[in-house]
């Protein structure tokens, strides 16, 4: 059976909202890991609205994929120690 592609971009939007307000900087403020923690949070948060116009404009592919690329930008940022995640569930990779 396919994916419900209604179901799945809902289920990354609200993956991705949890993620960021999950996801704490942790580099000291004023070094340039804290700049690159902001910057990655920026682009997730971005993706986030962007997928968010998307989605009001009937545009679910590209909402889709927003949202994927926002939660991209942020598991990234785990992953790389930027930020501090949770261990359990399934808001990141690390």
């Amino acid at each position: 059976m396919p994916a419900d592609l209604a179901e799945k971009t809902e289920r990354y939007e609200r993956l991705l909202a949890e993620a960021l307000a999950a996801a704490e900087a942790v580099p000291p403020t004023e070094t340039p890991l804290a700049a690159a923690a902001a910057e990655y949070e920026e682009m997730a948060r971005s993706y986030l609205e962007d997928g968010r116009h998307f989605r009001d404009d009937d545009d679910p592919v590209n909402a889709l994929a927003a949202f994927s690329y926002g939660h991209a930008w942020l598991d990234a940022g785990a992953r790389i120690g930027l930020f501090e995640v949770p261990d359990e569930g399934d808001l990141f990779t690390v």
